[in-house]
């Protein structure tokens, strides 16, 4: 083909059918605007299954095991953790910066990507928007409990106002954890609220029973799909994303602080705060791999989100897990650069010494594993997806805890070594958190719509104007 005829070709919008420039669509099926609705509506509206009582039941189950933990622990104080010394910091806070990890996918995809312009976003988006807020109610359990009279400290906590007496120790990274996590949770709350408007009032106009169509007028906002309501949606949601996407780099910044800024050798270092922001979107991506999976099958939305879909979130999984092994390997060179006795011994410890186990499951299941998803096929495969990202997700809870064990229990005399071991009562609410974050999850799946029907009709071939008068 001559390239006037090329010129010709794409001057009259039509696609030139080279294999080379094919790109997969985002959608499969070729479905109609208004299959997307029926499709996405009706799991909203269905009556839910067997399984999915039976799956709530004992996410539910675990939920209330780990709460009665935490009220043993409020009745009983922090003694029954297994923290002792010289580790006053184990599971309470390896499970927080954890929680809080898995929480910055949702707003890395809804929106960077969104700012971006990447249309493969929205298949996935509503479902992280979703993720997020639930692993950030798991995570701030834990520094909330750990204050030991939660009921008591937390109020010092808090904003009040400027005529107090008292002020709270605003040098305190434990506090910036306050105000970040805060904000993040609250913009989080709104962003995914706002992008779930036009979609509430489809399927209040699609209600059928009183109770159903009083709650999704009431929380649609008197939307009505004006001109003058797309614009201010649009422009508001534009503005969310604007707000939301530093809090991507800050959150797990200010989160790596309570380290960074000790003086503990293996955490006084100014790598932490880009090495966990990377860990922090690893371990997200591969949390919203592992649900959203088995909610494409079970849920029958295999042609909105595909195999493009999930191919693009391994090749980020793919690229953040090389980050983090990069940091891996950088911090044994700073600890070897700085000439420091006390920094070099900790994380030859680490590779050698009695959490030596923790720190090879660790690289194994973050480095090694993905390297899998160099290959197409692999890439591709829902069970070998599925399975690695069950592995991350092993091993970023084991990156918190290895940076937090080792670093604490060879302290500087040897008279003061000691070891972790978690109780029970460790144990179930880590539990009981799986449990409160699978079960909010289960009921967000079949009450609201897993997929951003508006923005999915927006991609569909056909949906945009065209440059020719078509």
């Amino acid at each position: 083909m001559s390239a006037t005829t090329e010129q010709q070709h794409a001057a009259a919008g039509v696609a030139i059918a080279d294999p080379k420039n094919f790109r997969e669509p985002l959608v499969e099926g070729k479905p109609r605007l208004r299959d997307v609705t029926e499709t996405v509506a009706r799991v909203v509206e269905r009556k839910p299954s067997l399984g999915w009582f039976l799956a709530l039941f004992v996410t539910s189950g675990m939920a209330a095991w780990g709460t009665f933990a935490l009220i043993y622990t409020a009745v009983e104080g922090i003694g029954v953790w297994g923290n002792n010394q010289p580790i006053g910091w184990a599971w309470g806070i390896t499970n927080f910066v954890f929680w809080i990890g898995i929480g910055h996918a949702g707003t890395l995809i809804s929106a960077i990507l969104f700012l971006f312009r990447q249309k493969w976003r929205t298949a996935i988006n509503r479902a992280a928007e979703a993720m997020t807020i639930f692993a950030v109610i798991c995570a701030l359990i834990f520094p909330v409990i750990h204050t030991g009279r939660p009921w008591v400290a937390v109020y010092w906590l808090l904003p009040y106002p400027n005529q107090m007496e008292m002020w709270v120790n605003f040098r305190s990274p434990l506090l910036w954890d306050v105000f970040a996590v805060g904000t993040y949770f609250t913009v989080s709350l709104i962003f995914w609220y706002i992008g779930l408007v036009p979609d509430l009032a489809t399927l209040r106009n699609r209600a059928k029973n009183f109770l159903s169509k009083t709650a999704f007028t009431f929380f649609s906002l008197g939307w009505t799909g004006a001109n003058r309501h797309w614009h201010r949606y649009e422009k508001a949601y534009l503005i969310l994303a604007g707000l939301s996407t530093p809090l991507v780099l800050s959150v797990h910044t200010i989160v790596s602080f309570d380290f960074a800024v000790s003086i503990i050798p293996g955490w006084h270092t100014t790598i932490f705060p880009p090495y966990f922001v990377a860990g922090a979107i690893f371990s997200g991506f591969a949390m919203v791999l592992t649900l959203m999976v088995i909610a494409r099958t079970l849920l029958g939305l295999e042609q909105f989100i595909t195999i493009k879909h999930i191919e693009n979130m391994n090749k980020v999984l793919m690229a953040t897990g090389m980050m983090v092994g990069y940091a891996y390997g950088i911090e044994f060179f700073i600890a070897w650069y700085s000439g420091n006795p006390f920094e070099q011994f900790i994380f030859l410890n680490r590779a050698l010494g009695p959490y030596s186990w923790a720190y090879w499951t660790m690289v194994t299941c973050n480095v090694f594993i993905p390297q899998l998803f160099w290959f197409k096929k692999l890439r591709r495969n829902l069970l070998v997806t599925w399975i690695i990202s069950i592995f991350v997700n092993i091993g970023m809870w084991f990156e918190r805890f290895v940076i937090i064990a080792t670093s604490l229990h060879r302290d500087f005399l040897p008279s003061s070594w000691g070891m972790f071991y978690p109780s029970w009562v460790d144990v179930s609410i880590f539990v009981g958190t799986i449990g409160i974050f699978l079960t909010l999850f289960l009921i967000f799946a079949k009450f609201l719509p897993v997929l951003a029907i508006s923005e999915v009709k927006g991609i569909l071939p056909g949906s945009q104007p065209s440059h020719n008068g078509h």
